[in-house]
């Protein structure tokens, strides 16, 4: 977490942009689905579907924005900025089963081929991926800040990547009639999709978990602490990320002997080391003289 600075931009404009992306891809998913119908796409129908999940998904982002900015109060002591989080999890989840769905339905188009339209779907598909590329544009600054909007974000970039799937395949009914193709790009588009959410969803997990942070580990904090003069040891120590870009950490600091008179003193100096180092502010330390410190406590825990 050291060094890590984050340059915010305006909630209103942020939530302006989302608003706009949801507009633009429930228009486009109708249209899609419409296409897909009538040209007897497969790819594009897979295609609809995902940028439909690309409107939920950043309708999701929208409302857990807002939520995310209430201040504390004494049901959510804490704030609720986790509302972001739940609401990627909400979104990678979603992505996930969409991805089996369309591996499914690819199979079953493998075993029962139908026809295709090569036009109708070159010409929708060229459209969608206007729209994709629109969409990412609006979201890409937000989601350097947000789990959440990256969540989105990833939504988005793997249906402009399923767009360019589709054109492909549409060229290649058009100009060979391989008719093929269509379940062939769905899995491609499938598996994208699947490769993009596992490799996203266990970061969201581990903070819902109340894992520690990527950066600093337990071990660094450990030995950070350690390091300064008055403290013999430390153990009950719990690091966690409260929100995304916000991590906890309590633990039981035992003074060294001879130095409780200046417990206070030896506290402010790991606070102070801890938010410089780390960026670490939210820190509660409990002191233990040596004489009296915790028999048998766990380092961690």
């Amino acid at each position: 977490m050291a060094g890590h600075h984050h340059h915010h931009i305006d909630a209103g404009k942020g939530d302006s942009r989302v608003a706009w992306a949801v507009v633009v891809n429930l228009a486009l998913t109708v249209a899609q689905i419409i296409g897909g119908i009538v040209s007897g796409s497969l790819a594009m129908i897979a295609d609809a579907i995902h940028n439909f999940s690309d409107a939920m998904s950043l309708i999701i982002a929208f409302f857990a924005r807002k939520i995310a900015r209430r201040p504390a109060d004494g049901k959510m002591t804490f704030g609720y900025g986790r509302a972001e989080v739940v609401a990627a999890l909400i979104n990678y989840t979603t992505l996930i089963v969409i991805g089996f769905y369309l591996v499914y339905e690819a199979i079953m188009r493998f075993i029962e081929p139908s026809g295709v339209d090569g036009w109708l779907v070159v010409i929708i598909a060229g459209v969608a991926l206007a729209v994709d590329v629109v969409t990412a544009l609006l979201t890409f600054s937000l989601s350097k800040e947000s789990v959440n909007i990256r969540a989105a974000f990833v939504h988005n970039v793997a249906d402009a990547l399923g767009s360019l799937a589709v054109i492909f395949a549409g060229t290649l009914i058009i100009l060979y009639d391989w008719q093929i193709i269509d379940p062939i790009v769905t899995l491609a588009i499938a598996g994208y999709i699947l490769w993009l959410s596992f490799g996203e969803i266990g970061n969201v997990i581990r903070i819902l978990m109340l894992g520690a942070p990527p950066e600093p580990s337990a071990s660094q904090v450990i030995e950070t602490i350690e390091a300064i003069d008055g403290v013999q040891s430390v153990h009950h120590l719990h690091l966690w990320q409260m929100q995304e870009h916000e991590a906890a950490l309590d633990a039981h600091l035992v003074i060294d002997t001879g130095r409780w008179g200046d417990a206070d003193a030896i506290k402010q100096a790991v606070k102070a080391r801890l938010k410089q180092q780390f960026d670490l502010d939210h820190t509660t330390l409990e002191l233990e003289c040596a004489k009296h410190a915790c028999v048998g406590a766990k380092m961690i825990g």
